[in-house]
């Protein structure tokens, strides 16, 4: 009999390639490169089962960590259908320099999905003139 984690992690495969595709879409959208940022991809999160405080429900927490340890990105799938991921990016707009991309955002429920950059405007340097 297959535990809990990986029956969930089973149920939950489809949508978590789904939202990982549509994090790099709108990652190449923006203009980054393939090479220029670690990739999401649902099959490298580490995964655990978490207690959802709002709802006391099941959910699946799925999680990309860099080479020191920091998360990176997240997939969650609560069990009322509805999901989020997020994708850090934490680099200047690749073609607005007046912006910086904070993450990628995706979420929804059943099949319903939308995704989005977090941008940030850039802060100005204090030493620059301005016009």
């Amino acid at each position: 009999m297959m535990n809990a984690l990986k029956q969930r992690l089973a149920d939950c495969r489809p949508l978590a390639e789904t939202l990982c595709n549509a994090l790099r879409t709108e990652t190449a959208k923006l203009g980054f490169g393939t090479n220029d940022l670690p990739a999401a991809d649902a099959g490298t999160a580490a995964y655990r089962l978490e207690s959802d405080p709002a709802s006391g429900s099941e959910s699946l927490l799925g999680e990309w960590h860099d080479r020191h340890g920091y998360r990176i990105g997240m997939l969650l799938f609560h069990g009322d259908g509805s999901f989020f991921a997020e994708h850090d990016i934490a680099k200047p707009h690749p073609t607005d320099p007046s912006l910086f991309v904070e993450a990628i955002e995706a979420w929804g429920r059943d099949n319903q999905l939308c995704c989005e950059p977090r941008l940030l405007s850039m802060i100005e340097d204090a030493d620059q003139p301005t016009d």
